[in-house]
Formats: C-alpha cells, structure tokens, sequence
C-alpha cells in the first residue's frame, strides 16, 4: 500500500470531516457504521483495553461497543500486581476470571497486562516485615510465585502476555526499578523464560512508551536483541501509542515500526490514544509517575470539544493508520487505551480532573469523525492479507 501524500491526505480529510458532521442521528447511524475489526481484517487485529464496566457489562452500551468492534481486548488495570496480588499470598482472581470469560465469550484474542512492572504494585513485594529492602533470592522467589501462578491460571485462555513493562529510562538505559536495583539486569530474562515455562504457547511481549525516539528505540532493540541471543522467546515489541496532535510525525512512528522486524519480532501497537489538551509537563513522556497541578488553559474543552480540533484528530488518526496498513506485515496488532472517550485515563493524568477526548468514540458511545476517518482510509479497497 502506497503512502499517502499530505495534499491528498488532507483533502481526503478535509472532506470526511464534512461528511461526518452530516452523518445520520445517533440512532440511524448506529447501524450503519461498520465495524473496526472488520474494517481491518486481514491487515492486524483491532483491539481496546477495558474495564470492569465492561466486562461484567455494568456499561452495557460500552460492552456492546466492544463485542462490535474489537476482536482484541486488554486487561487495563486488573491484572496489574496491586490488583490481581495484592497481599503476600492472597491473589484476587475475581475480576481477571470475569475479563477473560467474557473475552472468551466473544472469540477475542486475550491480552494480559502487566506481569513485572514497577508502577501500581504493592510496597511489600520488595520489602520485609521492618520495610527493609528484600534479599535478591527472596525478589525473585515472590516474582517467580506470581508469574508462575498468574499465567499458569489462564494457561491456553490468555494468548499473550505483556511480560516486562516499561523498564528502560529515555536514553535507553534501564531504568533504576526495584525489581533492576535488587536483582540485577537478569530480571528480564527470567520473567520471560518463567513465562514460557509456564504457557510455552502464549505470546510474550515487551511493553514500553516513547519507542518513537531514537536513543529509546535503540535501547528497545538491544533489550529484545539479548533475549533473542540468549534464546528468550519474545514474540512482539509493544510500542504504547500514548500521542498528542503533535507528536510523533509520521517518519518518527515509521521509524518505531521498521526497527523490530529486522530483528525478528512483530509490532503491537498496544495503548493507543491522542491527547488534544495542552501539554502539562515540558517533556514528552507517558510516565504514569509524573503529575502536574491544574493551571489556567489545562483544562480548554470542559463543556465539548471544537469542530477545529476534531478535525485535527481525525487527521492524526488517519496519518498513523495509514503508516500501520502500509507496514500491515509488521503490524499484528492495533490497541486503543480505553472504548469512549469517558473511560480514558487521560482525563486524570497528570493533571487530576480534566476533560479529554483522545479515543474515536465520545461520552455518548458514538463514532466521531477520528472513527470514519479511519475507516475511510480503507473504504474504497480490500486491505491485503498477510499471513500470522
């Protein structure tokens, strides 16, 4: 598939966005609107990340969006460490059960996040009973416990893992962990290989943000390079698509993408969302560790957000849909951060309380112009297949 100029991508755009704006009433275009994971079948699966809400169909309009349009959905909090192990020996199986029997329920390939990240886990995983830092032995006993125990409990239901989640620093280092300082770089590779042990059949990733930068990426290719060479089976790169109307160019997420089938893993692009709200941290960075208070002009679209700056996202949509269909090969999979724009994490991060609108459907569970912009990129002609 061709690259799209940016005169025709424009246009193309120009007139989509007018198009959406005289599109049927909520009730009438409802069925009308197609859905994603059919709109990219054959190119990569079309997934969300979702939430209890969801998956015990408390939001019943926000679970029928997800049976519609995803054949692909994450675990967004529920099977991180504080949630699903909460206590030294005490796992909370309740709502992972519930994720994966409605993902089952609905054939969708299961994702399971996270198994090793040093963000929302509890303090006692690394400590002792004085709040001591634990031996190297004991860490890797209680992270060797809870991998075997959470994979071997959805063995041949979760298809694959996020194994390692965001372990290096911006200039593609390691980054100082608990996990790093206490047992040493081999943290990696064991959580990879205990995983394998466990499901030899499920797909193992590596999860991190920011890949679009040079001196990360490159730090990325030689953390999977090592565990490739020391024969660690790492099935794909997840490259988080945490984005704003800026950032990345088009070249920078090509970039991300080209780097890892040279090496001999897929592409995930796996938490996908634009942020349209001014930047309130002077880096570029999704670190859920950094905040930032409220400030005048933070918070610009409280009430809704501006023609103008919906056309501005669906343009970004389409730009980076159109690098993913054209590395179709290389790309397995596509997940969006969230289903409505209401569910996202965005609107409290950093700065607590705001209004954001960075997912393709809105409060009201309907398509907005992102969402047709998408989808038109490809309206006109099959995707090609690609072989899994």
């Amino acid at each position: 598939m061709k690259r799209l100029s940016t005169a025709l991508l424009t246009g193309l755009l120009a007139a989509l966005f007018i198009a959406g704006c005289d599109r049927p009433e909520p009730e009438s275009a409802a069925n009308e609107v197609p859905a994603l994971k059919d709109v990219f079948d054959g190119a990569f699966l079309i997934g969300a990340a979702i939430n209890p809400n969801h998956y015990f169909e408390r939001d019943e309009q926000g679970a029928a969006l997800v049976k519609r349009h995803f054949n692909t959905v994450t675990a967004e909090n529920s099977m991180k460490w504080e949630r699903i192990h909460p206590e030294p020996g005490r796992y909370d199986f309740e709502n992972a059960d519930q994720f994966v029997q409605f993902a089952e329920e609905n054939g969708m390939f299961i994702v399971g996040h996270t198994l090793v990240w040093h963000s929302q886990i509890p303090s006692w995983v690394f400590e002792d009973a004085e709040g001591n830092p634990v031996s190297r032995d004991t860490l890797l006993a209680r992270m060797r416990d809870h991998i075997q125990t959470v994979v071997g409990r959805y063995k041949g239901r979760v298809h694959g893992w996020d194994v390692v989640n965001e372990a290096l620093n911006e200039d593609g280092t390691l980054r100082r962990t608990p996990f790093l300082e206490i047992i040493g770089e081999d943290y990696i590779r064991l959580a990879f290989q205990w995983a394998h042990e466990v499901d030899p059949d499920a797909e193992l990733y590596y999860n991190d943000y920011s890949l679009e930068n040079e001196q990360k990426r490159d730090g990325a290719v030689r953390l999977v390079k090592s565990l490739l060479d020391q024969g660690i089976p790492v099935t794909a790169i997840g490259t988080q698509g945490h984005f704003n109307l800026e950032w990345p160019s088009v070249d920078l997420q090509e970039a991300a993408i080209e780097a890892f089938p040279e090496i001999g893993v897929k592409v995930h692009v796996t938490e996908l969302d634009i942020d349209v709200l001014p930047r309130a941290t002077p880096e570029q960075t999704a670190d859920i560790a950094r905040t930032a208070e409220m400030a005048e002009g933070l918070n610009p679209y409280a009430e809704a957000l501006p023609d103008s700056v919906q056309e501005l996202l669906a343009r970004r949509y389409a730009e980076l849909f159109d690098v993913y269909l054209r590395h179709q090969d290389a790309v397995d999979r596509v997940t969006f951060w969230g289903v409505t724009d209401g569910d996202s994490w965005k609107n409290n991060w950093p700065v607590p309380g705001r209004t954001n609108y960075p997912l393709l459907f809105d409060r009201a569970y309907q398509p907005k112009p992102a969402f047709h912009a998408i989808v038109d990129l490809v309206r006109d002609g099959p995707v090609a297949s690609t072989e899994r």
